[in-house]
């Protein structure tokens, strides 16, 4: 288990990298955006990032409505 912050909470995962973490909060097919560690990464490269202790990531995800 790795510990991070997500979205500015302690959180402990057993993911690999940004795309597990995005799969497993269930966002994978919806509009978000990953910033890490103060940089964007782009959907292309959530794969290739890695989840390292104490890491800082922000998702954010749209929500329709009107």
């Amino acid at each position: 288990m790795t510990a991070f912050f997500l979205n500015g909470q302690a959180t402990k995962t057993a993911c690999l990298n940004l795309l597990q973490l995005v799969q497993s909060l269930g966002l994978e097919n919806k509009r978000f955006a990953v910033e890490y560690n103060e940089m964007i990464i782009p959907k292309s490269r959530l794969e290739s990032t890695t989840i390292s202790p104490q890491d800082r990531i922000e998702i954010i995800h749209a929500v329709g409505g009107g």
